[in-house]
């Protein structure tokens, strides 16, 4: 089986698992949270909104937007302190799931 199609059965295995369902639904609500206080506290658009709110979860921050209000600030700092630790949470049950699933594919035929 190719790479590729280990993973997306991986994925459709980790996507059934109620772990992962939880901590994307709180990831997911994380990143809606943060979009709607840049919406109305930044005045910024719903997109740019949503753009920054997962942009900064993920730590990737390509700087072209940021916040320019002292709530603004305040809340991003809060925001990356706790929503590093989701992300991270998230990506590793979601890996753990793939991989876990990928070796009990393989183990299968042994006794």
């Amino acid at each position: 089986m190719t790479a590729l199609k280990r993973i997306l059965r991986g994925m459709n295995v980790a996507l059934k698992d109620g772990r992962v369902k939880g901590i994307l639904a709180f990831t997911i609500g994380m990143i809606l949270w943060a979009s709607i206080f840049y919406h109305f506290v930044e005045g910024w658009s719903w997109l740019d909104s949503i753009y920054f709110s997962v942009v900064t979860i993920s730590t990737v921050g390509f700087g072209d937007f940021s916040p320019e209000t002292p709530a603004g600030k305040i809340f991003t700092m809060i925001y990356i302190l706790v929503g590093l630790g989701v992300f991270v949470t998230a990506a590793t049950t979601i890996a753990d799931t793939i991989l876990s699933q990928s070796d009990d594919k393989d183990n299968s035929g042994k006794p």
